[in-house]
């Protein structure tokens, strides 16, 4: 199964929010629980898979982002992140309360969910200004734009996960 994670949030005056190296960043580090395919387990705690990290697959040639077995009925998974479907969340897509893709991932035997937003964000203000190393673990982030000499805030911040081809 192939999902999209899809994010929101509420820009004030912010015309793009992104990881901090753009939507394929190789580095920024997605958390989520995973959901066993098999049994419906859902982990305890949160996983990380980062672009750059691969693993190699059992009985296979390939690689993937995660291989994990499920601590309930040993059955094992992969996850593959999917880079290019990517794109920021900008201020018109927020104002209408609609999502951004942020990244495809190849799940076999798991499923992600509830994707905590944490460090390595980039926000651009309305005046041009590049706030970088944006921390939203918090669920906000709020600061001044000395350039446009007006506030800037991140909050209500949403993702969910969404099937597709």
């Amino acid at each position: 199964m192939k999902m999209v994670l899809m994010i929101s949030a509420d820009l004030e005056n912010i015309t793009e929010l992104e990881p901090r190296k753009g939507t394929d960043d190789p580095n920024f580090a997605y958390y989520f629980k995973m959901k066993c395919g098999a049994c419906g387990e859902l982990s305890q705690k949160e996983t990380c898979l980062i672009l750059s990290e691969t693993t190699p697959m059992p009985n296979s040639r390939g690689t993937a982002n995660l291989v994990q077995k499920c601590k309930f009925c040993d059955r094992e998974g992969t996850v593959t992140m999917e880079p290019g479907h990517g794109r920021p969340l900008l201020l018109n897509v927020s104002m209408k309360a609609n999502y951004a893709p942020l990244m495809k991932f190849d799940c076999r035997g798991l499923e992600p969910v509830e994707f905590s937003f944490g460090r390595g964000w980039k926000a651009r203000s309305t005046a041009g200004t590049i706030f970088k190393d944006i921390d939203l673990s918090g669920g906000e982030y709020a600061e001044y734009c000395e350039k446009g000499n007006l506030p800037v805030m991140i909050s209500n911040l949403r993702s969910k996960f969404v099937g597709t081809k």
